[in-house]
C-alpha cells in the first residue's frame, strides 16, 4: 500500500487529536495551529519540518523519524521522544512547553532549547554535548548519566545537576546557577 508523501505543504488549523496517522512522509512541511494532542503519529517521517503554535501534548511517536524538526510556540506535554527513531534524530525548540516529556537515552548533539519550559523533563543517559539551554526553566528536570560536555546553561534556571553523576566537562554555567550544581551538598550560598 502506498504511504502518503507530502512536500513543501502547509497544514493549518487541522485537528488530529486522538486520531491515528501512521506511515506518512513529510518533507519541508509546516504545521500551524494544529492539534495533535493524544494522537498516534507512529512510524511517520518528518524531515526538515516546522511545527508552529501546535498542541502535541501526549502525542505518541513510536518509530517516528524527526530529522531537523523545529518546534516554535508549541505545547508538548508528556511526550516520549525516546520512542522516536535514533537515526538522524534532530530537533530544536523555541518558546515551547515541554513539561513532563522524556528524551531518555537520545543522542541530541547541538540541540537548542530557547525560551522554553522543561519542568520534570527526563534527560537520563541523554547525550546533549554542545546543546544550548537559553532562558529555559528546568525545575525538576532529571539529569542522570547525561553527557552535558560543552553544553551552555548560562541563561538556564532552576536546574539541579550533580557533576558527579553527569559529564559536565567544559559546560558553561552562570554564577547564579552554581547552587544548582551544589544542591546535593546542602550548602547555604549567600
Amino acid at each position: 500500500m502506498q504511504q502518503p508523501h507530502y512536500e513543501d505543504k502547509t497544514f493549518e488549523g487541522f485537528d488530529y487529536s486522538g486520531q491515528v496517522t501512521k506511515g506518512g512522509e513529510f518533507q519541508s512541511c509546516t504545521f500551524k495551529k494544529c492539534n495533535f494532542s493524544e494522537a498516534d503519529m507512529g512510524n511517520n517521517k518528518f524531515l526538515d519540518c516546522v511545527f508552529e503554535s501546535c498542541n502535541l501534548s501526549m502525542v505518541k511517536l513510536g518509530g517516528t523519524t524527526l530529522s531537523d524538526v523545529r518546534f516554535k510556540d508549541c505545547k508538548i506535554l508528556g511526550v516520549h521522544f525516546f520512542d522516536c527513531q535514533d537515526f538522524l534524530f534532530s530537533v530544536a525548540f523555541d518558546n515551547c512547553i515541554l513539561d513532563y516529556s522524556s528524551f531518555m537515552r537520545k543522542k541530541m548533539v547541538k540541540t537548542k532549547f530557547a525560551n522554553s519550559s522543561l519542568m520534570e523533563v527526563n534527560f537520563t543517559q541523554t547525550i546533549l554535548t554542545n546543546s544550548v539551554f537559553d532562558k529555559t526553566e528546568l525545575s525538576g528536570a532529571v539529569f542522570n548519566g547525561t553527557d552535558l560536555s560543552s553544553a551552555n546553561f548560562t541563561l538556564a534556571y532552576n536546574y539541579s545537576i550533580d557533576p558527579e553523576l553527569n559529564n559536565v566537562k567544559k559546560a558553561s554555567f552562570s554564577l547564579d546557577g552554581v547552587p544548582g550544581l551544589l544542591e546535593k551538598y546542602g550548602l547555604k550560598i549567600v
